[in-house]
């Protein structure tokens, strides 16, 4: 950890709470909305095409899309009470959104879509203010599947683009524009360096542009007939609330990927906190909240104006830990560029006017490289061979059914079938064996106790029987119970000037045996201070002025293997192994 922290305290120029100078945070924000407004806007675009929807409703999505992923940008940023993470996150549509929003568009229209994406976010602000209750269920496995089944539902769509261009274009303009536009991001990417490597999908874009313009592929129309200011006029949907079969047949979808969603983005919260500090922090997970809400808030938002939902872009974590500036200012600057960017329709269609075949070579390398961000999900959880097959048979169950070769008939009329979306299919798939492993593991062991030191002997007893049930001697026993002890001690320490009684408080623990470990959890009331960034400030000394509280923590420190604290806005989940084979020797 020393090394990591040295590394960034040598890379972050500024942290996430200073200030650096006004021209610096409005040149990263520019920089930083140039790289992702061109999935902004495909998104949007990429739905309507493949939907059928006409050009007054397209320029409505994309400005909707435009506006909303600034607001929503700028309350990443800034945090609103529990929305919003507080560090700089961009915000922009969501590709796991594509595949279920050309279905709603297609089968109910733009107003079914609308409906759908506000009812689902709301199960996001669910998950987002109960985050805790959910960390067993959406696991990194679950939430790798699901990622790696986002470019099979997409990929059809996307490759169905490669050969949309106008009649009597020529035979070699789609193969060439698309080629030349993945050949230029490809190289770009794999060979350059730093700050250009970022640049790639914005070059390869232009390039493939350019090679469209020679074949008389790149339609200027939209760009002509656009104002240079405005309002698009008569593009918004409406909602559409006859809740009929169509609407029940696709909300299980827009929920399930709502969900994927927010495990996104838990993904970009956790990263974002790893390059926006000098000193490496634990994971603040209530920042990992906000981070959902403001998802949660943008989709709303999305439903509400009536285009395809938002979601947090990982490039903002690369551009972070590139620049070294993490401070929130940039987010704000980022956001502000969005919003007045949307009310300038001349600009954006020259987006909106990229030629089918380069938009898919540009979304088939995005994809490519979501399906290795799933892998990499899943392996770095520790893929055993339980977790590798859970992943492999929700995989394939999923690209089975999203193709229909999985019994077809059944699930067509199946729960209104949702099981025709692979990601459903194999998402479900997923927790469903995860689950069964979950519930036929070893049980855990809980005892609930009120939250006070005069539950210690309780406590005692409590993990002698537990200690006793596999035989392990004196010297294990007394182990557990100084590290159960000091955890609440420490709690104790941190709550006590809290206005909450503690005696109102309860205390929930739980333990279990894997293998030679002994895995604890220590459940409670929210505390002020993480334990696990207090174990690694704390020093090899001690002397008389040294306090209570840093005591407990130094015998924690000594008695467990690890700790690792979880702070949520409603919960404290501390989580501790102690390695009994060493000390019963």
């Amino acid at each position: 950890m020393q090394q990591v922290n040295s590394q960034n305290s040598e890379n972050i120029r500024y942290q996430v709470d200073e200030h650096p100078p006004t021209p610096l945070t409005i040149g990263l924000g520019i920089q930083l909305a140039t790289l992702c407004i061109a999935g902004v806007v495909l998104g949007p675009a990429i739905v309507v095409n493949a939907a059928g929807g006409d050009q007054s409703y397209l320029l409505w999505a994309v400005f909707g899309a435009i506006f909303v992923s600034g607001i929503s940008s700028v309350i990443q940023a800034v945090r609103f009470g529990r929305i919003g993470a507080g560090y700089v996150l961009v915000m922009g549509t969501s590709g796991a959104f594509i595949a279920v929003s050309v279905a709603a568009i297609a089968q109910g229209g733009p107003a079914m879509m609308a409906t759908l994406v506000i009812v689902s976010s709301l199960f996001q602000f669910l998950l987002g203010w109960h985050l805790s209750l959910f960390r067993r269920i959406l696991t990194p496995t679950v939430a790798g599947t699901v990622i790696m089944l986002i470019p099979v539902t997409v990929m059809p769509i996307i490759f169905d683009m490669l050969s949309q261009v106008p009649e009597g274009a020529s035979a070699n303009s789609a193969p060439i524009s698309a080629l030349v536009t993945a050949l230029a991001i490809g190289a770009i990417a794999l060979k350059a360096k730093g700050m250009l490597r970022l640049w790639a999908p914005v070059i390869g874009i232009v390039i493939g542009s350019l090679v469209a313009i020679y074949y008389g592929i790149y339609d200027f129309s939209t760009f002509k007939s656009a104002a240079w200011f405005g309002l698009p006029e008569g593009g918004w949907p409406g909602f559409d609330l006859s809740f009929g079969p169509v609407f029940w047949s696709l909300l299980p979808a827009f929920i399930f990927v709502t969900l994927v969603g927010a495990i996104e983005t838990v993904g970009d919260g956790v990263a974002i906190q790893r390059v926006s500090w000098r000193r490496e922090h634990a994971t603040d997970f209530r920042a990992v909240q906000g981070a959902v809400n403001a998802d949660g808030l943008g989709n709303f938002l999305s439903g509400l104006i009536g285009t395809v939902p938002n979601t947090t872009y990982s490039t903002s974590v690369s551009v972070t830990a590139l620049t070294g500036v993490a401070a929130r200012g940039i987010g704000v600057a980022l956001g502000a560029v969005f919003i007045i960017l949307a009310f300038f329709p001349k600009i954006l269609a020259v987006i909106i006017a990229i030629p089918g075949p380069v938009a898919a070579a540009y979304m088939t390398v995005l994809l490519g490289l979501l399906f290795v961000v799933g892998m990499r999900v899943v392996i770095q959880d520790g893929a055993d061979y339980r977790k590798s097959l859970i992943v492999g048979i929700a995989f394939w169950v999923g690209v089975g059914f999203q193709n229909g070769l999985i019994f077809p008939e059944i699930a067509r009329d199946f729960a209104g079938g949702i099981l025709e979306n692979g990601m459903t299919a194999g998402g479900l798939t997923a927790i469903i064996l995860s689950l069964f492993v979950e519930f036929t593991n070893p049980r855990r062991h809980r005892l609930s106790v009120p939250f006070d030191t005069n539950s210690l002997p309780e406590i005692r007893n409590f993990l002698d029987k537990f200690a006793t049930r596999f035989r392990w001697d004196e010297a294990v026993k007394d182990r557990l119970t100084a590290v159960a002890e000091e955890a609440l001690l420490t709690l104790e320490h941190q709550t006590e000037d809290e206005d909450a009684k503690l005696s109102e408080r309860h205390l929930l623990l739980t333990i279990q045996r894997e293998g030679d470990k002994a895995v604890m959890e220590v459940i409670s009331a929210p505390s002020k201070e993480n334990i696990e960034d207090r174990i690694a400030l704390v020093g090899g000394y001690t002397d008389e002025a040294t306090d209570s509280r840093e005591v407990s923590l130094r015998i924690l420190r000594h008695y467990a293997s690890s700790v690792h604290h979880q702070q949520y806005h409603d919960t404290d989940v501390i989580t501790m192994s102690v390695d009994v084979a060493s000390i019963s020797k």
